[in-house]
């Protein structure tokens, strides 16, 4: 799934600061303004303001790299074999932080998205310990929340941190944890048309092809346990 998104997401980032550097465009042509969206139709804001994270520097590497690995771990973790719903969660949580960009001024919410990537990722695996850049060893909750200290050191502002957080938190919650609530159940469902896109078909187990005929009669493509 990373190798679907990062095609699309990662060059995307690296070429909108790449294309700031070089004055083709302007961060003022890809932030986030909900009167230029919906008075003047410009709908690429929607997308255009999670694609950029500055010029480069340590802030873009910073990002790039933590959205790389933890989506990646994500993908090959608790989504593995469950494409549509890691593209779900992208969409459930880039809607939920454009509805919540609507009351904050934020201008840019691609750090926002990676904190979330790395909330629900902490939440999923609580049991592992970090080490951060050798200063600090924590379990792996406790990282978004270090990252938003780290944050607040370099004098950042931390909304952004802390908008990532609580849609991570959202969507763990309503994803992992109340649906095992007494009473609970589950209240974020992957629509059917991403699982027809982004799942393979199941194979039927009482599917029994016919052999094929090979030439010559040699089992073309077939293995043999070594030592046998």
């Amino acid at each position: 799934m990373c190798i679907f998104f990062f095609p699309c997401i990662d060059p995307f980032k690296m070429f909108s600061s790449f294309f700031q550097q070089l004055e083709l465009i302007t961060p003022f042509q890809l932030y986030f303004n909900p009167e230029l969206i919906f008075k003047h139709f410009q709908i690429w804001r929607l997308i255009t303001n999670y694609l950029f994270f500055g010029p480069v520097g340590f802030n873009f590497l910073f990002n790039m790299i933590f959205l790389y690995r933890y989506c990646r771990m994500l993908e090959e973790g608790s989504f593995r074999g469950r494409t549509a719903d890691f593209v779900f969660m992208f969409l459930f949580g880039g809607l939920l932080m454009t509805l919540f960009g609507l009351f904050v001024n934020l201008v840019f919410l691609g750090q926002a998205f990676t904190i979330m990537l790395v909330y629900v990722w902490s939440r999923r695996n609580p049991y592992v310990r970090m080490n951060f850049f050798g200063l600090l060893i924590f379990q792996a909750p406790f990282l978004p929340w270090v990252l938003m200290g780290f944050s607040l050191l370099l004098g950042n502002s931390i909304i952004v941190d802390l908008l990532g957080i609580a849609v991570g938190h959202i969507y763990f919650f309503l994803e992992d944890v109340f649906p095992n609530q007494p009473g609970g159940g589950r209240l974020l469902r992957t629509p059917s048309v991403l699982k027809a896109i982004f799942d393979t078909p199941e194979d039927d187990p009482n599917y029994n092809p016919l052999p094929e005929e090979r030439p010559g009669g040699f089992a073309w493509g077939e293995g043999q346990r070594l030592g046998g």
